[in-house]
């Protein structure tokens, strides 16, 4: 009995430190990685972003030369295919500052 108590703790506190240490990890690269700029980023970074693929991260760069730089996020509306609900997915990993 003394053993297998012995055992569930172990386990116990091996799963506490493995959760921990997934929590600490995680936390550590959401505050590393910088939003995407949309008025400077190129296509690779652009294609980055959920819902842009190569196409559309193309179609953002031809969209912002011709008309010249994003003001807000939801100026990507602009872009054909990437509607409200694409901006939305994305506004957190977006920014239009230097």
């Amino acid at each position: 009995m003394q053993q297998i108590k012995h055992l569930m703790a172990s386990s116990l506190l091996a799963a506490s430190l493995v959760m921990m240490s997934l929590g600490m990890s995680a936390t550590a690269l959401a505050q590393e990685i910088a939003p995407i700029n949309i008025n400077t980023a190129d296509a690779e970074l652009l294609a980055e972003l959920p819902g842009i693929g190569p196409s559309r991260a193309t179609a953002i760069i031809d969209e912002r030369e011709a008309n010249g730089e994003f003001t807000s996020a939801d100026d990507l509306t602009r872009v054909s295919g990437i509607g409200a609900a694409t901006v939305d997915n994305m506004r957190d990993q977006i920014t239009i500052a230097d």
